[in-house]
């Protein structure tokens, strides 16, 4: 054990968590008491050599089976602010914006960055403030393999009891960008009981897998962002179940790119055409068990391909392939509750990675086109959607590009307010056959391309437009770990494995 600050009035060896984890061992535990730790290992180490691919961090960690915990996840507080005033501090005084880098601008900051490490677990902790700069950077907690390899370089991973946020916003291109972050890593791996909030792309994210993912995420809980999870090009097992999405911009989208986080594209088929025990089908993607609500705000931070995010939408799958939407609940998302549409790419395509070697379409004027295809949406509820009235906002959309490609299935879904195009469960109740014709909705596409600023709106169309920027507070009482001794070695802070 290695002990981090003073807890019960018994003092630990160091004062910094970087100390403590230069120190340590594998297998080792960093336990970390309250207080407000400003962590600066990117300020004060060796220029890293990997800027441009998010390899540096407040709390650097590059030492596989290493256990960082917290003693109480509200109080033990990594903050990317300089020291002098209260924990995360929404002074534009008080900012850290990192190094200066190449051009003479500032680097940006990340917070906890898990470099190329396997089995590393981080627990019961918040995180805050750590902003974008011209690197790679404003994350809060990244669990990195080496973003833009197109390889995997970190396997096995856990994250329980953690809050991400950020109360400052200055520009779009000094916010917080990710939340709970994950890139370039397979699992096994989990995401328990998480909050994050307050970023201009999206509060959790699991990209750039090769369909080797392999992660559960387990009672999240994401807001107050242009997307509450975004997930590109991942794919294979992953499970989002019992969680909580709401009052972002767009509540989550899951999408196939070709100009990032490669290899496209996003596909939940599972690895070696295995059957998924929880669908029963190929498809090992699996969204279920979530209340998908609200998602309806504008006046978020929102900025590159997140800013598309079609504001008033439950959860957008863009360009994603096998996945399944399972038994949730979705209620007064205004435009709709969720869509199933392309996802166009006009990017330089990344790794000498070709649009029709992924399974895209070239389009002039659109780029790389990936139409969803074989995405299951089952046994859902929906309430209230599709409020603001528009043509073709309902509770359930989909739109193809192309045609001659597996469909997407409907089936036993609540859905008072519809679905465009209309009938969508008795037109395509199974997944698979291929399509005879491109399929837009009717008004749909229009629609969509107007919400999320791809295309005019139409004469009347109405949807909440930005006013400014709203950073909003945590919510008080988060759950904390229920006994952060629980498992780890005997130390001066636990007796019989209970917090002395």
């Amino acid at each position: 054990m290695l002990l981090v600050g003073t807890f019960a009035g018994h003092a630990g060896r160091y004062q910094t968590i970087q100390s403590a984890v230069n120190a340590a061992r594998a297998g080792d535990w960093v336990l970390v008491a309250p207080g407000d730790y400003h962590e600066t290992a990117d300020m004060t180490g060796p220029a890293s050599e990997y800027v441009s691919s998010g390899g540096f961090g407040g709390v650097y960690i590059a030492k596989s089976n290493l256990h960082l915990r917290g003693m109480n996840r509200d109080s033990v507080i990594v903050d990317g602010t300089k020291p002098g005033t209260g924990a995360c501090s929404a002074s534009a005084g008080r900012q850290n914006y990192g190094r200066i880098g190449g051009g003479g601008k500032p680097d940006g900051r990340n917070g906890i960055v898990v470099w190329q490490a396997d089995d590393v677990s981080i627990d019961n902790l918040t995180v805050c403030n750590f902003l974008a700069g011209t690197a790679a950077s404003g994350n809060e907690i990244w669990w990195n393999g080496g973003a833009g390899s197109g390889t995997i370089g970190l396997h096995r991973y856990s994250g329980s009891y953690l809050t991400a946020t950020s109360t400052f916003f200055g520009t779009e291109n000094s916010a917080a960008q990710y939340g709970i972050f994950s890139s370039n890593a397979s699992g096994p791996a989990a995401w328990t009981t998480t909050y994050a909030s307050n970023f201009n792309d999206s509060a959790m994210y699991v990209g750039a897998c090769l369909q080797v993912c392999d992660i559960t995420i387990d009672r999240a809980w994401m807001e107050y962002s242009a997307l509450g999870y975004s997930g590109t090009n991942s794919g294979g097992a992953i499970v989002i179940e019992n969680s909580q999405f709401d009052l972002n911009k767009d509540g989550l989208d899951t999408n196939t790119q070709i100009a990032g986080d490669p290899p496209a594209p996003q596909n939940g088929a599972c690895s070696k055409n295995a059957i998924s025990s929880i669908t029963h089908t190929h498809s090992c993607w699996v969204f279920e068990h979530n209340n998908v609500h609200d998602n309806n705000n504008p006046n978020v931070p929102a900025a590159g391909s997140a800013s598309a995010g079609p504001v008033g939408t439950g959860m957008t799958l863009s360009g994603g392939r096998n996945d399944t939407v399972r038994d949730n609940t979705f209620a007064n998302n205004g435009a709709w509750g969720i869509l199933f549409v392309p996802y166009p790419d006009s990017g330089t395509p990344s790794l000498g990675q070709t649009c029709a070697g992924t399974g895209g379409v070239q389009l002039a004027g659109l780029g790389c086109v990936y139409d969803p295809e074989s995405d299951a949406l089952v046994h859902n509820t929906f309430t209230h959607n599709g409020y603001f009235g528009n043509p073709a906002n309902v509770d359930f959309g989909q739109i193809t590009i192309s045609a001659h490609e597996p469909q997407n299935c409907y089936a036993a879904n609540t859905y008072p307010d519809g679905s465009a195009p209309a009938n969508l469960e008795t037109l395509q109740p199974t997944c698979g056959p291929l399509t005879s014709a491109a399929n837009t909705g009717g008004p749909l596409l229009t629609q969509v391309l107007c919400d999320t600023g791809f295309g005019t709106c139409p004469a009347g169309a109405h949807y909440p437009t930005p006013t400014g920027v709203v950073m909003h507070p945590l919510p008080k009482n988060l759950p904390t770990m229920p006994n952060p001794c629980a498992g780890i070695p005997a130390n001066p802070w636990c007796a019989g494995g209970k917090p002395i």
